[in-house]
C-alpha cells in the first residue's frame, strides 16, 4: 500500500464512522450529562493506555469548558502506582472509585476500544461493576462489541468498526471527536 492510498483509505473510513455514529445515543450521552452538571454531581473519566491519555485531556475540557467537576484517576500517577503495587492492576479504578465515595449523584465515563472483558481491561470492568452497585450513571465511547461497559451502561456510543486493522487508531481518535461535541454542546446549548 502506498503512503498515499493510505491516506485515502484512512479518511475515508472517518467519513463513515461520522456517517454511521450513533446520534441518538450522542443526544442520550449529552443529555446525562447535562442531568449531571444541573444536579452538581462528579464525572469520573476511566481509560487505559491512549485511553488515559484522551481521559486526562477530557476532564480538563469538561471543567473548563462545561463547568463539571471531573477526575481521571489516571491522572495521579502516585496513588496509582502504589495502588497497582499494593493491591493489583485490576482494582485500582473501582478502588480510586470507592476511595471517592462515588455514589448516584455521580458519572463515569468509560473510554475504552473494547470496554473491558473477562480477559481485557478488567480494571475497567470492575469499576464499571461497582458503578452500577452504588447506582452511579454510567457513559461510555467504545468499539468493537462495547464488553462489559456497553453490558452495563446507561449509554454507550459505539464507534463502528470499519476497518479491522485500524480499530484502535479510529476508536481513540473519535474517543476526542465524541467527548469534545459533548463539552463543546453543554457550553454552547
Amino acid at each position: 500500500m502506498t503512503p498515499e492510498r493510505y491516506i485515502e483509505d484512512y479518511l475515508e473510513e472517518t467519513i463513515q464512522i461520522a456517517r454511521t455514529v450513533d446520534r441518538a445515543a450522542l443526544l442520550a450521552g449529552l443529555d446525562r450529562l447535562r442531568r449531571l452538571k444541573a444536579e452538581g454531581g462528579r464525572l469520573f473519566i476511566l481509560g487505559v493506555g491512549g485511553s488515559a491519555g484522551n481521559a486526562s485531556h477530557a476532564v480538563n475540557d469538561f471543567r473548563k469548558l462545561a463547568g463539571i467537576e471531573a477526575y481521571a484517576p489516571t491522572d495521579n500517577v502516585s496513588e496509582l502506582t502504589a495502588r497497582t503495587n499494593d493491591d493489583g492492576w485490576e482494582t485500582v479504578f473501582a478502588a480510586w472509585l470507592r476511595t471517592s465515595r462515588l455514589g448516584p449523584s455521580d458519572v463515569v465515563l468509560v473510554l475504552s476500544v473494547g470496554g473491558g472483558s473477562a480477559t481485557t481491561s478488567r480494571n475497567l470492568v470492575l469499576a464499571v461493576e461497582h458503578a452500577r452497585a452504588v447506582g452511579a450513571g454510567i457513559l461510555g465511547i467504545v468499539s468493537r462489541s462495547g464488553g462489559r461497559t456497553r453490558d452495563l451502561a446507561d449509554v454507550t456510543v459505539l464507534v463502528p468498526v470499519v476497518a479491522d486493522a485500524r480499530i484502535t487508531p479510529h476508536a481513540e481518535g473519535w474517543q476526542g471527536v465524541l467527548w469534545h461535541l459533548w463539552v463543546n454542546a453543554l457550553a454552547e446549548c
